[in-house]
């Protein structure tokens, strides 16, 4: 007996983790509970529904020149590789 009840704390432990994002969903939150998807605003909406996009608030990728990149196809056949 002692035993069983050992076990079954130890089953009670190795229970999955929720992260921290899993823990309260829109079907477990109150009625009008929206939790969204971690994305900043790009604006702001107006008093009459429209949105105004900010261009401070949009990202800024810095992606590298590649200009002269040689662009390496790769065409894969039935047993090899065949590079252009």
């Amino acid at each position: 007996m002692p035993l069983g009840l050992i076990l079954g704390l130890g089953r009670a432990m190795r229970r999955k983790q929720t992260s921290s994002l899993d823990i309260l969903s829109s079907k477990r939150g109150p009625r009008d509970y929206y939790k969204g998807k971690n994305c900043k605003s790009t604006g702001f909406h107006t008093r009459k529904g429209g949105y105004v996009v900010m261009n401070e608030k949009l990202p800024n990728y810095v992606v590298p020149d590649l200009t002269n990149f040689k662009v390496l196809m790769l065409l894969l056949t039935a047993n090899n590789l065949i590079y252009y």
